[in-house]
């Protein structure tokens, strides 16, 4: 790669971020780069450069321009959850969740087979790094802290779709009742989208309507 798509791929890469070199004698010291600018000016730079062109659609894929902002910093915005149980029509929650007259966001049934998927869209730069946690508490023990890396995105007008793997509810007596959770979603820089608490509640048998 030439020294120009070098500097661009470091100005598309670099948020005031720090890195390594040695001086001449052999001393590290950190070197801050340049800061981050808005992917609308990233795809402006050298457009008659063909060859800088396709470097930058290989790097980004297919960029919905319509999704790009005059902001450097990207945006993250969780649709909905939806919980999928063999069997069992797909519940989609819409986020922020809409508690029950019990305060519930939704209801398991115990000793179930369920997995959870997420819909979300970007906008205006990419995400690097984008996670979830998913955080548990039975009567205030915590009982799960789940965390999955998503993985990096760039903007486009449709939503991604993210489905987890298959889970089992726990099954008996002990295992039902009230559970509290806080569900976060957040980047490489630690910027969160995302930070919800909510409840649910796992019972014997499904709810009716559910």
């Amino acid at each position: 790669m030439d020294d120009k798509k070098e500097n661009e791929k470091e100005k598309h890469e670099g948020i005031d971020h720090e890195e390594e070199e040695e001086d001449e004698e052999g001393n590290k010291r950190a070197v801050v780069l340049g800061p981050q600018v808005p992917l609308k000016e990233q795809l402006e730079l050298d457009k008659d450069d063909e060859s800088l062109r396709r470097w930058k659609e290989q790097l980004l894929g297919q960029v919905d321009t319509e999704q790009l902002g005059e902001t450097a910093e990207p945006e993250v915005k969780v649709l909905d959850l939806t919980i999928l149980s063999p069997g069992r029509p797909d519940l989609v929650l819409p986020i922020p969740f809409q508690a029950d007259e019990k305060g519930y966001a939704f209801a398991l049934k115990d000793g179930s087979p369920y997995s959870f998927r997420f819909s979300f869209i970007v906008s205006n730069n990419i995400v690097s790094g984008l996670k979830y946690t998913n955080t548990v508490w039975k009567t205030g023990v915590r009982v799960e802290n789940q965390k999955m890396m998503l993985g990096t995105f760039s903007p486009q007008q449709e939503p991604y779709i993210y489905e987890g793997e298959e889970e089992t509810t726990p099954a008996g007596i002990f295992a039902r009742g009230s559970y509290s959770a806080k569900l976060k979603f957040f980047d490489d820089d630690g910027k969160c989208y995302l930070e919800m608490s909510y409840y649910f509640e796992i019972r014997k048998e499904w709810p009716a309507g559910q």
